[in-house]
């Protein structure tokens, strides 16, 4: 099985935003209208970047909501094709 590599945005987020720029987790939190908890999630890879986090990034000056997203699809892509699939028929071929 060929294995894919794809990095978490929340990784991006904590190491190249929240860290360098050295806002805690409760301030970057406050800045983006978001609880500590769900920004928490998120910068240790355990939940997803939502449309709403992606536009609030752009919003507060990160790059754009698409580009956010596009990692986040990137990343989830990468997970599912690490994983075995059941036997899946063409659609195509009657």
């Amino acid at each position: 099985m060929e294995m894919f590599e794809a990095v978490h945005p929340g990784k991006i987020l904590r190491e190249e935003i929240v860290n360098e720029l050295g806002l805690s987790v409760s301030e970057a939190a406050e800045r983006l209208g978001v609880t500590r908890a769900a920004l928490s999630r998120v910068l240790n890879c355990r939940a997803a970047v939502s449309a709403s986090l992606a536009r609030r990034l752009e919003t507060s000056g990160l790059s754009t909501a698409q580009q956010w997203l596009r990692i986040q699809l990137a990343y989830d892509l990468a997970q599912e094709r690490n994983k075995e699939l059941p036997q899946v028929k063409s659609l195509l071929e009657s």
